[in-house]
């Protein structure tokens, strides 16, 4: 059964934020480690273009996470907290996130992104250029690089698609090359 039925399913054929019933769309919601139902979302593209676009955010369509942050899915319950949290400085978000629970690995997921730090202590990753990097971006290699514990040499040119940050030095990201995962500097990258 394909995934998008599988959300249909699960969620009655209605955006699992907000409840809108037209324009759905199955959401990945990063960083993914296997894909699939438990990973994903079904959401209106309005939900989407906002939690992609914070600056088209409109407050009063968010009120719906009144009801959605309780659904029992745990990628639902992440994209609300993080939207939440995106939003807490308008008040009524705060006392939301106040009142939810999550379980600790729910929890380490919805801050992988870096949602709801304080915009001070949060780690920017920039390529070579000074692009800002986030999860789930792709990018190139601009130099041969040595992957240390290994012969492998990941050559100039090669693509890394969907990358992780590492939240705590701003200078690591990490991708696969050749299937396997491996740790690259950010100085030696470009986003494509």
């Amino acid at each position: 059964m394909s995934v998008e039925r599988e959300l249909n399913k699960r969620s009655g054929s209605k955006c699992e934020l907000c409840g809108a019933t037209e324009n759905l769309k199955v959401y990945e919601v990063l960083p993914a480690k296997k894909g699939g139902i438990d990973e994903s979302i079904l959401a209106c593209s309005t939900c989407i273009d906002q939690i992609e676009n914070p600056e088209t955010l409109d407050l009063n369509h968010w009120r719906c996470l009144n009801d959605s942050m309780w659904n029992e899915n745990a990628a639902v319950q992440v994209v609300a907290w993080r939207m939440l949290s995106r939003l807490r400085a308008s008040g009524w978000p705060q006392e939301l996130l106040d009142q939810m629970y999550l379980d600790e690995d729910t929890l380490a997921w919805a801050q992988a992104t870096g949602e709801g730090e304080e915009e001070e202590n949060k780690v920017i990753h920039r390529d070579s250029n000074g692009v800002i990097l986030e999860i789930g971006d792709s990018v190139v290699l601009i130099k041969d690089l040595k992957v240390k514990g290994s012969s492998m040499v990941a050559k100039q040119g090669t693509a890394v698609r969907n990358i992780r940050l590492d939240h705590e030095n701003a200078e690591y990201i990490e991708g696969k090359v050749d299937g396997q995962t491996i740790v690259i500097i950010t100085a030696y990258v470009k986003k494509i």
